[in-house]
């Protein structure tokens, strides 16, 4: 089964417009209904410090917010008007910036699919975290497709890479990315085992059984087995996939809780702020 309503994050960065033709070209693709979202809060505060602004400087802001969010409806209609697609829009008003992905995360659970974009560190709207994507896809139960902010839209899911390493959350995203693997004309499962002490690791899962069970899925994939040496996993993963020549990427988010990640690195954080094509993530 397919995707049948797709969300989208819509905002006034230089990236929106790459962002919702991607949108645009799934629905398209998978015949499903397009809703555009978006955050026209008039300030973001942090809660403890609503009462110390003036009445005057938050009705201006309110009314800021209103044109705003009339832009972007404007501007999604226009673009969808363009296309043979079933669409609607949808606008949020979260008090506070720590509210913003609760709230998106709530409208993503009336969907199959999100789409965000990666969070630009010179130019984050709404003051969001570098990780948003990886919080959504945390806190909203539904796969999360983040866009990077360097990147040029094309059509993506010809060339797919699935980080593989037999977690439940790796799992979540296979099979939340099934519609997009059947459709793929190559699949690869890379598989990568850690070294310990200088000697690769017993691999008692080899990725093999999974491939056996996309293949009954009718999707075509071949395994790719790799060792990390003193390679970070993240940067392992995004090699194999330039060398795949992939355009998309499906893996599991946070493995480990998302503070070890902060305070111990890891791949989901890794690939978020270095990620070069998009990344279906889930957990």
């Amino acid at each position: 089964m397919g995707f049948r309503d797709i969300l989208v994050f819509v905002d006034e960065s230089a990236q929106n417009g790459q962002r919702l033709e991607l949108a645009i070209e799934l629905a398209q693709r998978t015949d499903a209904h397009l809703i555009g979202l978006a955050v026209t809060s008039a300030v973001l505060l942090p809660e403890f410090s609503s009462d110390f602004f003036p009445q005057d400087l938050i009705s201006r802001q309110r009314q800021a917010a209103r044109e705003r969010g009339e832009r972007l409806r404007q501007g999604f209609e226009e673009r969808t008007a363009r296309e043979a697609i079933s669409n609607e829009w949808r606008a949020v008003e979260p008090l506070t910036s720590a509210a913003v992905v609760e709230a998106v995360a709530l409208q993503a659970r009336y969907a199959d699919i999100v789409v965000v974009g990666q969070t630009d560190p010179d130019n984050s709207e709404m003051g969001l975290a570098g990780d948003f994507p990886g919080q959504l896809a945390l806190m909203a139960g539904r796969p999360v497709l983040a866009v990077p902010y360097a990147w040029r839209a094309h059509p993506i899911g010809k060339r797919v890479l699935v980080a593989w390493n037999a977690s439940r959350e790796a799992t979540r995203a296979l099979h939340d990315a099934l519609p997009l693997l059947r459709a793929a004309q190559e699949v690869r499962v890379l598989a990568l085992t850690p070294k310990k002490g200088g000697v690769p690791a017993p691999n008692d899962l080899s990725g093999n059984d999974i491939v056996t069970h996309l293949t009954r899925h009718g999707v075509s994939a071949q395994i790719e087995h790799g060792t990390l040496d003193n390679t970070r996993v993240g940067a392992a993963i995004l090699s194999s996939a330039t060398d795949f020549g992939a355009d998309m990427m499906v893996m599991g988010a946070y493995g480990r809780s998302r503070m070890r990640e902060i305070i111990l690195g890891g791949a989901s954080r890794s690939i978020l702020r270095e990620m070069t094509l998009p990344v279906l993530m889930a957990h």
